[in-house]
């Protein structure tokens, strides 16, 4: 029988280094003939990503050396980092962002110039011409010391490395865009789609897609007779994924119905585009596209019988599926797997990174069920013959899977009369359960973002409080996505208001419920998270404590300093700046110290360039002021993100320990304390 402990002190075989040392990221799964390749995210060195393919008989090799990091920072956030076709790898080098090629057996060779000052052209969406003799990619030349004096171009680099050295030149095909992105060249060759936006959009705002002519003269690639296809200025639709059927004809996904929906492309003229005829392929009322944070991600696949394998969104569950154009309609695959980051279809088979509460992330294989075979949504198939078959996990699961938080997807009454939604996980420990007269502690966590949002998935992070007595929420506020465009930009305008008020309802809900203690409830949260965080600390009296993770505390600043990509993304979220400075300084937790009574833990990567730590210190030094007490806890070879195994490892018991002073528990876990100052006792 489980012993009985006070919620939070329960001892836990979910210690915090089985949480991240073994953690590996799987992203951009592409393929190469009848090989897999992918990124792999490795915590234990340092958060190198490492290009990894996988050949049919299951043998993994990597394709670049151990020194080398394929990792672009275009928009910071970079994604679309490498490429293999044949064998031959190009990828972008995190050091100083030149790209490089590998070819089979060979050493690393850059095949861009190097710029005048490291890591000022960075390149990421790399496509190669069919006769391999040219690299398409986005390029992104920093040229000052302001952080927005940035272009953004779409360039044809030489992919056999002349361009390295002055011997040739790269072209650029596109510019005079702020953003542009996904450059898809149609199967002759002779067309290449990409997407455009203008600030102060965000490319889930008003894109535009383009199709051009592409052509190769007198040794030198160009691109004529662009002209828009779908979306555009002031159309108040987000296009984004054109990809190209193996028959030559262009699909996109666009939201035009308030939706992420698929579209077939008819483009009408034989040279430029007089026309496009837009077929929605099934309407339907989930996202099948994803906000674009991050460039190479694939969204659907084309397989032999005319279907297409999708991304369906529903209230934020993320399940593999299949679309059939002739019946316009969507099925769930067979599959358990709640949260897909990315798809590839080939024959009857679609191939996939996804995972579930119960399943570590993974590449997963699955043969599709012929038409009229599908299986209900609620249908899920055993892993094995017939059915569904993993490749390759990210990691193994590090403990028995009754240590592990199941969360139950809720909703709940928010303010104006809306709801909102959340996934909460209860505490969960086999050989633990808590006094009959006592409720746990809930922290209650936003995603950052802000537009983004929490699938249901394994998450080792919220089990390790829970298998400690604790219960965890996570938010998906208005503005989160997976719930259409209205819920998307209901936080138009309303950043720091209806972001919290949907995390003080969802803590209020539940202590209603009686299922938490209303007395020990805290709000934690990164980046755009962070600034929930403490703004629901500086302006309501609802938590008794908080933990920022790089947050924003000060918008005016953030509006000021942060890098190109965001630098106009508050004006949707808050008002155009300096013309709202007043708004922006209102929701500004550091303006408004006199709000804040209780504890609070920052930490901080001080190589941060989107939320610098001045943000931070800035949020200390009025703490200290006040007399308030707080941690502030730094991580000098950290940017935004803590990319570290040790470093996730410090922060994890750093918040712990941060948990336990505050709220006078002694935590089962031999940690190393960390100094609040001005705690009492």
């Amino acid at each position: 029988m489980p012993s009985t402990a006070p919620y939070g002190t329960w001892s836990s075989e979910l210690t915090p280094d089985l949480v991240f040392q073994a953690a590996t990221g799987l992203t951009e799964l592409r393929r190469d003939g009848d090989r897999l390749t992918w990124l792999e995210l490795r915590a234990a060195e340092g958060g190198r990503q490492v290009i990894v393919q996988r050949t049919p008989d299951g043998t993994r090799t990597e394709l670049i050396p151990d020194d080398a990091n394929a990792r672009s920072r275009v928009h910071e956030y970079g994604g679309g980092a490498y490429l293999v076709v044949d064998g031959t790898a190009w990828y972008c080098g995190f050091a100083d962002q030149r790209l490089y090629r590998v070819d089979p057996g060979g050493p690393p060779r850059p095949i861009t110039p190097a710029p005048d000052a490291p890591a000022t052209l960075r390149y990421a969406d790399l496509e190669l011409t069919a006769d391999g003799r040219w690299l398409l990619a986005v390029r992104e030349r920093h040229e000052g010391p302001d952080a927005t004096d940035v272009h953004n171009e779409i360039v044809a680099i030489p992919a056999d490395g002349a361009a390295a050295d002055g011997d040739d030149e790269v072209v650029v095909l596109v510019e005079g865009h702020d953003f542009v992105s996904s450059p898809r060249l149609s199967p002759d060759g002779t067309r290449l789609a990409y997407v455009a936006w203008e600030h102060p959009n965000m490319p889930w705002d008003d894109t535009a897609l383009y199709v051009g002519r592409f052509s190769v003269a007198e040794g030198h690639p160009m691109l004529s007779e662009a002209t828009i296809a779908a979306g555009g200025p002031d159309a108040n639709e987000s296009v984004m994924a054109p990809a190209w059927s193996p028959d030559g004809v262009l699909h996109l996904i666009s939201d035009r119905t308030g939706w992420w929906n698929l579209y077939r492309a008819d483009l009408i003229g034989p040279g430029p585009v007089e026309a496009t005829e837009l077929t929605n392929l099934a309407e339907v009322e989930c996202d099948l596209g994803i906000p674009a944070w991050q460039f190479g991600a694939s969204l659907y696949g084309f397989l032999d019988d005319g279907r297409i394998a999708v991304i369906a969104t529903d209230h934020a569950v993320m399940r593999p599926s299949v679309l059939d154009p002739a019946e316009g309609t969507i099925h769930a695959l067979p599959v358990p797997h709640t949260a897909c980051v990315g798809l590839l279809a080939s024959g009857s088979t679609v191939t996939f990174i996804g995972g579930s509460p119960a399943h570590p992330v993974a590449v997963v294989e699955v043969e599709v069920p012929a038409t009229g075979q599908e299986a209900a949504a609620s249908d899920v198939a055993d892993e094995g013959a017939g059915a569904w078959r993993t490749l390759h996990a990210s990691r193994e699961l590090p403990v028995d899977p009754s240590w592990l938080s199941q969360p139950e997807v809720i909703s709940f009454p928010t303010s104006d009369g809306m709801t909102a939604h959340a996934l909460y996980h209860r505490p969960r420990n086999p050989q633990v359960e808590g006094p009959d007269d006592e409720r746990p502690p809930l922290i209650v966590t936003s995603h950052g973002g802000p537009t983004a949002h929490f699938p249901p998935r394994l998450d080792l992070a919220a089990s390790f409080w829970t298998s400690r007595g604790f219960a965890v929420v996570d938010v998906n506020y208005r503005g989160s996505t997976g719930f259409g465009r209205a819920y998307r930009e209901a936080l138009r305008g309303t950043w720091g208001i209806y972001d919290v008020d949907d995390c003080v309802a969802a803590a209020e809900v539940l202590a209603e419920r009686g299922e938490v203690d209303p007395d020990r409830t805290v709000i934690r949260g990164g980046s755009a998270s962070g600034f929930t965080t403490l703004a629901a600390l500086t302006f309501r009296d609802v938590f008794a404590a908080g933990a920022s993770h790089f947050g924003v505390a000060d918008l005016g600043a953030l509006a000021e300093e942060t890098h190109k990509f965001e630098s106009r993304y508050l004006d949707r979220l808050i008002g155009p700046y300096p013309e709202a400075e007043d708004v922006y300084r209102e929701r500004s937790p550091v303006h408004h110290p006199e709000g804040l009574s209780c504890p609070v833990i920052l930490l901080q990567g001080m190589l941060d360039r989107i939320v610098p730590p001045a943000q931070a210190e800035a949020m200390v030094e009025a703490m200290a002021a006040k007399g308030i007490p707080h941690a502030y806890v730094t991580f000098e070879d950290e940017d935004h993100g803590f990319r570290k195994a040790e470093n996730q490892i410090e922060a994890l018991t750093s918040e712990l320990s941060f948990y336990a002073q505050v709220f006078g528990f002694e935590p089962a876990d031999d940690i190393e304390p960390v100094e609040v100052v001005g705690l009492d006792g």
